[in-house]
């Protein structure tokens, strides 16, 4: 988005500009011819490549984290996983492996072990549907298929699942969930907090395991009344059930890492709170994180639900709605959201988090809405994944640098010299000459990114790059122009004379009026020539400028540090500068080249003089971004990058 509207601010820029140029233009009656050139040349100025260069970093972005087994879905997933700072994660087949096992049964209120055990195995033979759940438990009891009277199959917002028989070995209701949810039915004594069935919870709850309530209604053998609507009787207690699962491979290394990058992360399940931070613990997160029920939260105004969401790490017993809900509340705060889920009851929570993230093992539902998967459902894959969210926004924003401080130097350098009263200061066949000093440099600084902590304000850090370079260019630019035009516009109409007038020899008044198409002795050609020379200077300086600002972005050593406060470890940059300037040079010397360019050889003493410019440049880009003396002059912050 930011991208977005910085082009779009360039283009209603280059627009005022053009519209103001070719006003003037008219005024001045230039050609139709001339006309088309400067319109060439302005549009030039629309960052159109910078496009490309964010494409060509999302494909090597997603190229990468799938590599590292994660697949991209949605081509600027990595870029925003870069940014975020609090990461949703389901528990269930998340943080860990959903390859639940059966642990123990506690009998209640004297129930009989076996045969509760064997209602159990009957409860989830007999049921229509199956899940993780269920099948850990017939793996681990014996029973039969009965024929089925009722049945109301597990739904997230529930958390039960019941099944009703009508025969004389299996009668009545059963019902099997979680233990906040059917307590409500259980009789007074079952309910109290030093209960058997509280202690017996907690007990097992603290160790991470997942508990589960069966309970039986011995008289019912419907669920539903004779308007079809759902009703739960009064329930007896059977048993505790208790089920063990265990984390994903390197959970605890990619916690430790998001800590380390000061990324919160909030565990979100349907689970009892007490068990999700039991495992919480194991995977990693200290002791004393906040715990908050979904039933707490259902009962909070709009602000205690936002204070809550904003200091609690552990949530449970949290329905699908009250997962898009606490995603929703942390973007209300200003936080990027990641969310991870696995299940049908995450979508809702993926599809409003800033990015959603799926296992490859979840629903299909979940793995369509998500903008990237885990492949083989490895947690260890985000951490490279957001690693290389940063290098993209490192990249990008290297892109960003050059094609602003290009786009914006361009327009104050037209304004300047237009203001003084001389010729266009560009031809459209210099325009090309971006490839080499914006197009090429974007796209290795791009491929060739590190790591790096994400800015909080690109526009203003961009602003912070782009006006200095701009402004000082400018000023240095029109008078390098003004200068050459003055020398150059006096040249003699005598050709044979030429070599004695300001030190411009024959040969460059000769070449520049084959290129200019007018005749030496004619009384337009000092204006003509004075404009190509001009603007060849121009070029030159803008160009060789264009190389020292990689060097600046990517200091090879310390001479080099001041935008950047330290060196970097990459030459590969500096080496791409230093070849750029060796082409930049064939291009200049070789005259079928450089006239392609619209660079005109000139005396050696002018180059000269254009070269030292660029070193007086260098030294005072040096000094304002060391001394941070345009944030002082608009009394901004200002921290080491």
């Amino acid at each position: 988005r930011k991208i977005d509207l910085l082009v779009k601010i360039v283009m209603l820029l280059v627009a005022v500009f053009s519209i103001l140029i070719f006003a003037a233009s008219l005024l001045e009656g230039l050609s139709s011819i001339r006309l088309i050139q400067i319109a060439a040349v302005l549009t030039g100025q629309v960052p159109y490549g910078l496009f490309l260069m964010v494409v060509v970093a999302y494909a090597l972005g997603a190229a990468k984290v799938a590599h590292s087994g994660a697949l991209v879905q949605q081509t600027n997933a990595v870029e925003w996983l870069s940014n975020v700072d609090v990461l949703c994660t389901d528990k269930t087949g998340t943080l860990t492996a959903n390859r639940l096992r059966f642990n123990a049964i506690h009998p209640l209120d004297g129930a009989d072990g076996d045969e509760v055990r064997r209602a159990l195995g009957d409860f989830v033979r007999s049921a229509s549907t199956s899940n993780q759940t269920s099948d850990a438990i017939l793996a681990a009891t014996d029973g039969e298929v009965r024929l089925v009277s009722d049945e109301v199959p597990f739904a997230s917002a529930r958390k039960w699942s019941g099944v009703a028989f009508n025969q004389t070995a299996r009668r009545g209701l059963y019902l099997l969930g979680a233990v906040e949810m059917l307590t409500p039915y259980l009789p007074e004594a079952s309910r109290v907090d030093d209960g058997e069935l509280r202690r017996q919870m907690h007990c097992w709850s603290e160790q991470g395991l997942r508990v589960l309530l069966f309970a039986h209604a011995p008289d019912v053998v419907n669920f539903h009344n004779m308007a079809g609507e759902l009703e739960v009787p009064a329930l007896t207690p059977l048993a505790l059930i208790s089920l063990r699962d265990e984390l994903r491979p390197q959970v605890r290394e990619t916690v430790a890492e998001f800590a380390r990058l000061g990324i919160d992360l909030k565990v979100i399940s349907g689970d009892s709170p007490f068990t999700v931070a039991a495992l919480a613990k194991q995977a990693g997160l200290p002791d004393g994180i906040q715990l908050v029920s979904g039933p707490e939260l259902a009962e909070m105004s709009t602000a205690a639900f936002e204070e809550a969401v904003t200091d609690a790490t552990i949530f449970g017993r949290v329905s699908p709605q009250q997962k898009e809900q606490i995603v929703e509340a942390l973007q209300q705060r200003g936080r990027h959201v990641a969310m991870i889920g696995d299940g049908v009851n995450d979508v809702l929570s993926l599809k409003k988090a800033s990015i959603g993230i799926a296992m490859q093992s979840g629903s299909n539902a979940t793995r369509n809405v998500a903008d990237m998967i885990l492949l083989d459902d490895s947690f260890a894959a985000l951490r490279p994944a957001f690693h290389e969210g940063q290098r993209i926004v490192a990249g990008m924003s290297n892109i960003l640098y050059l094609f602003l401080a290009r786009s914006l130097t361009t327009m104050l350098v037209i304004i300047g010299v237009m203001t003084v009263g001389l010729p266009f200061p560009f031809d459209p066949a210099q325009v090309a000459l971006t490839t080499f000093t914006v197009g090429i440099p974007a796209f290795f600084l791009t491929l060739w990114a590190r790591p790096r902590k994400v800015e909080p304000d690109i526009l203003l850090s961009l602003a912070r790059f782009a006006i200095p370079v701009a402004l000082l260019t400018m000023l240095m630019g029109v008078g390098l122009y003004l200068n050459n035009f003055q020398r150059a516009s006096t040249a003699p109409v005598d050709v044979e004379n030429a070599a004695d007038h300001r030190g411009i020899p024959d040969k460059l008044v000769e070449s520049y009026s084959a290129y200019t198409g007018v005749d030496p002795t004619s009384p337009e050609f000092g204006t003509a020539f004075g404009t190509i020379a001009a603007q060849g200077a121009l070029s030159i300086f803008i160009s060789h400028t264009a190389f020292l600002l990689i060097l600046f972005l990517e200091p090879p050593f310390r001479f080099f540090t001041g935008w950047r406060a330290h060196v970097s470890k990459d030459k590969r940059p500096a080496l791409l500068a230093l070849a750029l300037l060796l082409m930049f040079q064939i291009f200049y010397f070789v005259p079928t080249i450089g006239g392609y360019f619209g660079l005109l050889e000139k005396p050696p003493t002018v180059y000269l003089r254009i070269l030292a410019l660029v070193v007086v440049w260098m030294f005072a880009m040096r000094t304002i971004w060391r001394h941070h003396l345009f944030d002082r002059f608009l009394g901004l912050d200002f921290q080491p990058k």
